[in-house]
């Protein structure tokens, strides 16, 4: 009789486990060598794909939709280091751009495709014409009158004296009835 058909579903189990695994630890980058990332209206792109040749690391180039080469986006010169290098866009209007990256030996480093989001512009909202200059504080009770010493000194006193009336009264009622 053959034991394999457990070890082989043993075996099967733990790759349908691990790839799950697997898949998550590849980093999403659509390009083989760029990352692109927007901040509010800058678009900006990483690589360490290019080499330095003559002083130039290589050429960014920021597409709009409507556009369809390399040369009629917003072109920037790569900046940076032999491990990295980057260049930004700033005052990006709303909408989705390709962003491209060709080094200055030739070779395209990657394209990717970015959505900039439109930037929330600020509402007026109208101020309440009677609002209390300090809110609602919400340590007292949800008072907006900020009461002074003299008001709560009476008013501690007060309720110190119905605390000392209230065990005065139950101690007397708990004593036996004395002649």
């Amino acid at each position: 009789m053959r034991n394999s058909s457990p070890v082989l579903r043993t075996g099967l189990t733990v790759a349908a486990a691990a790839l799950p695994l697997a898949l998550a630890a590849v980093p999403a980058t659509a390009g083989p060598g760029i990352s692109v990332s927007t901040t509010g209206s800058t678009v900006s792109v990483t690589t360490s794909a290019c080499t330095q040749i003559s002083g130039s690391w290589g050429t960014a180039s920021l597409l709009t939709s409507s556009q369809g080469s390399f040369a009629q986006g917003r072109q920037v010169t790569l900046s940076g280091t032999s491990t990295s290098q980057s260049a930004a866009w700033s005052s990006v209007s709303a909408g989705t751009y390709t962003v491209i990256v060709i080094c200055s030996d030739g070779t395209t480093a990657g394209t990717q495709s970015v959505v900039v989001s439109p930037t929330p512009s600020p509402t007026r909202s109208p101020s309440p014409s009677a609002s209390p200059s300090r809110g609602v504080m919400g340590g007292t009770g949800g008072s907006a009158t900020d009461y002074g010493t003299v008001t709560l000194v009476a008013g501690g006193t007060l309720v110190g004296a119905g605390l000392l009336g209230t065990a005065w009264y139950l101690r007397r009622r708990n004593k036996p009835y004395r002649f």
